[in-house]
């Protein structure tokens, strides 16, 4: 999410991305000085992930991959937007300079600033540029194959503030749908997928029109699992089922009515909630959030709201 301004700080007030104030100090410098540009009164715009600021000078804004990210991840987003830029694809793009750009050992990327009103890009404006996207040719890039499962454990693994029990709970409710995924018959080709699309990862551009924004999820698999991710956030969100409705009906697929969504849509907020644990520290409100969506989890309850992460 490149744009959700969290007010004006300085790249000495906050630490984000995982690095301490200091280090995001010196490497917003050093990559402003590689890149040519001027870092002063730079504005930290996200900082759950990775690092990202808006440099007014400019009016570019400069995303600081997260602290321990492999190069080879940001490389091949660079590329990817680079090709999809060529195509002519509705995608934010990247500033005229050579990335990503490295500071430090760190490697950071640098984009088109896109000013936005207050609302996010709705349901309905995902539909016309994921379809898009799920009909362009192989790409040149070697993408990532879709591993919903894996990721999911992985993230189980390294989520030190849940507790014992809570692990194994969502370790059960993994091997249970993974079992399941092996019977699902799919009914899209398989194709670039964004890996999180939703309306704060879009971005207005006038007209009505909106372009796709934070590639780093982008892999290869299946579009039932874009359009899943899109179900789950009108409903989980507060967009409500309009929102949603508009979209599949514009998209030209509603994926509530295929046989496979309950495992997916399940897998999917499944994976929701282990990203945010594995993010998670003690007696933080985000663990709050996660032991809220654990407890729904285990009622089987699928239409509660959730606090936005």
């Amino acid at each position: 999410m490149l744009y959700e301004t969290l007010g004006a700080m300085t790249t000495t007030a906050v630490s984000a991305g995982g690095y301490t104030p200091e280090q995001l100090a010196s490497v917003v410098d050093q990559t402003c000085r590689a890149a040519g540009l001027d870092p002063a009164g730079a504005v930290l715009l996200r900082g759950h992930t990775n690092a990202v600021y808006l440099l007014p000078a400019a009016q570019v804004v400069l995303k600081i991959a997260r602290l321990g990210t492999p190069p080879d991840s940001v490389s091949r987003t660079t590329a990817l937007v680079a090709w999809l830029t060529e195509q002519g694809f509705p995608t934010v793009g990247l500033h005229p300079v050579q990335q990503p750009v490295e500071a430090d050992g760190h490697l950071a990327t640098i984009w088109t600033y896109l000013p936005q009103p207050q609302q996010p890009v709705s349901a309905e404006q995902l539909a016309d540029p994921l379809r898009a996207l799920h009909q362009l040719a192989d790409p040149p890039v070697r993408m990532p194959a879709v591993d919903t499962v894996a990721a999911i454990r992985r993230s189980l693994v390294a989520a030190e503030a849940l507790t014992g029990d809570e692990r194994d709970l969502l370790a059960g409710q993994v091997d249970r749908l993974e079992a399941q995924l092996g019977d699902i018959a799919y009914i899209l080709k398989p194709s670039v997928i964004q890996g999180d699309p939703q309306h704060r990862n879009a971005l207005h551009v006038g007209d009505g029109r909106a372009v796709l924004c934070d590639w780093d999820t982008a892999s290869f698999g299946q579009p039932e699992w874009d359009l899943v991710t899109v179900e789950i956030h009108c409903r989980r969100f507060g967009y409500g089922r309009a929102h949603y409705d508009a979209f599949a009906t514009r998209y030209g697929l509603d994926i509530t009515q295929w046989r496979g969504y309950p495992v997916l849509a399940a897998l999917r907020e499944l994976r929701m909630i282990t990203t945010n644990a594995r993010r998670a520290v003690p007696d933080s409100p985000t663990l709050d959030e996660v032991r809220r969506r654990i407890k729904q989890l285990t009622c089987g309850d699928t239409e509660r709201r959730w606090s936005i992460l």
